[in-house]
C-alpha cells in the first residue's frame, strides 16, 4: 500500500479513535458487565439463558468467562443481543497515530545513526552533538514520510 494511502486511512481512523476517547477511562464492574447489565435489568440467569438458548449453568460460566478475560466478542456479542444492548469492541491508541510513529521513527533513526556514528568514530569522522540531532530529526521525517517495513521491526530483526 503506497505511504499516501496509508496515511489516508490512518487519518480516517483517527478521527473514529477520536469520537471513541472518552470512553478510554470506563473500566468493567467489578462484577462484569454481563451480570451487571443482567441484574439491572432485573433479569435471572435463567432468563437469560433462554433466551441465548443455553442451559442456566452456561450464564454462570459466561460471566464468569467475561470477567477473567476468556469470553470470545462473538459469545459477549449474542449476549449483549439477548439483553437487548449492542456489544461495543474498540482498540484505542495510547497516543495518536502520528505520535506513535514518530516516536517508532525516532527509536529507528537512532539505531541508524548509531551504525553510522560507530562506522564514523572509526575513521575519527565523528559528527558533532547538535549535527547528530539534526540529522537524527531530519531521518525521522524521511521515515515518516516513507513509512519503510523496517519501522516496526524489533531491533535484532534489522
Amino acid at each position: 500500500m503506497k505511504s499516501q494511502q496509508k496515511h489516508l486511512i490512518r487519518e480516517q481512523l483517527q478521527k473514529t479513535v477520536d469520537r471513541l476517547e472518552s470512553i478510554r477511562s470506563v473500566r468493567q464492574p467489578v462484577r462484569g458487565w454481563l451480570r451487571s447489565v443482567r441484574e439491572a435489568l432485573g433479569m435471572s440467569s435463567k432468563q437469560l439463558a433462554e433466551r441465548l438458548g443455553v442451559s442456566g449453568p452456561r450464564i454462570t460460566g459466561l460471566e464468569k468467562s467475561e470477567q477473567i478475560g476468556s469470553a470470545t466478542i462473538n459469545t459477549m456479542r449474542q449476549a449483549a443481543e439477548a439483553l437487548d444492548c449492542v456489544f461495543v469492541y474498540a482498540v484505542i491508541p495510547r497516543e495518536d497515530f502520528t505520535a506513535t510513529i514518530h516516536n517508532q521513527a525516532k527509536t529507528l533513526a537512532r539505531r541508524r545513526m548509531n551504525n553510522v556514528t560507530h562506522s564514523m568514530l572509526l575513521e575519527a569522522q565523528q559528527l558533532s552533538d547538535s549535527d547528530q540531532q539534526k540529522a537524527i530529526e531530519t531521518e525521522v521525517e524521511n521515515i515518516m514520510r516513507t513509512m519503510p517495513k523496517e519501522l516496526w521491526d524489533k531491533p535484532n530483526e534489522l
